[in-house]
């Protein structure tokens, strides 16, 4: 799979796992498969959706084989690395590296709070670590410490850092990203933001959770975005935007998990102690999708 230009939906896959910790390697497969033949443009194992903060070493390393493998070349794999020190996170690199991925999607997770030149090191040295591309992640919501305008800025100019994927609420933000790297940078929305309206701005598409759960509409409303009739897609992004509502009121996994649950796929619930979808929450998550012709 060529790493030369990632763009488009890349569905944020769930981590399906056993009561006794064993990965569901058949039900993630099939999720993949199915995602492929959806339209999806790229498959991001390890991101927030997945869980990543409630996975063993094991698990991760299971996980990110499972979707290499599954995805067969086909659409770049783009894994995410997320630890607390350098050194784990130059490890977690170099193994997606020689699993198969395409790319990593950094995070940085911290318990005491870091300085602008921890936080650029941290990244820095995931980028020098391998040749793969490399996705800076930024979520304030979720993040003890965040990338800093400055900080994109000086990263940007490292030559395997590609693209950036932002789960703010603050589109505005993202335009200034994009002045302030001066086309160094490629941008992915995130559930948190409407993605047509990151398109229309610039952005190359998204990488998010419900996209599991929608893929064909995800990939509509990418493909209208691109030949820029906006009145379709805004029109399609209205009845998408619903199921990202209910996504921003319920636990990430669980809802995802929920909505896949729904469609047939037993990826379960998510680890403890995060509680399963409620309710409510399925049916807001079985309405959505049944508007918008998902289930």
């Amino acid at each position: 799979m060529t790493t030369s230009d990632f763009h488009g939906v890349f569905p944020y896959l769930v981590s399906p796992v056993d009561d006794d910790g064993t990965v569901r390697d058949a039900v993630l497969a099939r999720l993949c498969e199915d995602l492929i033949a959806a339209g999806v443009h790229g498959l991001a194992p390890l991101g927030s959706t997945g869980e990543f903060a409630y996975l063993s070493a094991n698990q991760r390393r299971r996980v990110v084989s499972v979707v290499v493998e599954a995805a067969a070349g086909r659409v770049p794999v783009v894994a995410g690395v997320a630890a607390t020190t350098i050194a784990d996170a130059v490890g977690l690199a170099r193994d997606w590296k020689r699993i198969g991925c395409d790319g990593v999607l950094a995070m940085i997770e911290a318990y005491f709070p870091l300085a602008d030149d921890g936080v650029y090191d941290y990244f820095a040295a995931i980028a020098r670590a391998t040749d793969l591309p490399v996705v800076l992640y930024t979520n304030p919501s979720f993040q003890r410490v965040d990338l800093s305008l400055s900080v994109i800025e000086r990263l940007s100019h490292l030559d395997t850092v590609r693209y950036l994927k932002d789960a703010s609420v603050n589109t505005g933000r993202l335009l200034t990203i994009l002045d302030r790297t001066e086309g160094r940078l490629d941008i992915f929305a995130a559930s948190a933001h409407i993605p047509a309206c990151v398109m229309l701005i610039g952005g190359k598409g998204w990488m998010a959770g419900p996209a599991c759960i929608a893929p064909r509409q995800s990939v509509e409303l990418y493909e209208f975005c691109v030949r820029g009739d906006w009145t379709a897609a805004m029109a399609l992004q209205r009845r998408l935007w619903r199921l990202n509502q209910a996504f921003a009121r319920h636990n990430l996994a669980a809802c995802i998990k929920g909505g896949l649950e729904l469609q047939g796929y037993e990826v379960g619930i998510p680890l403890p102690p995060q509680a399963p979808l409620s309710e409510l929450g399925v049916a807001e998550v079985k309405a959505a999708l049944t508007g918008m012709g998902a289930l």
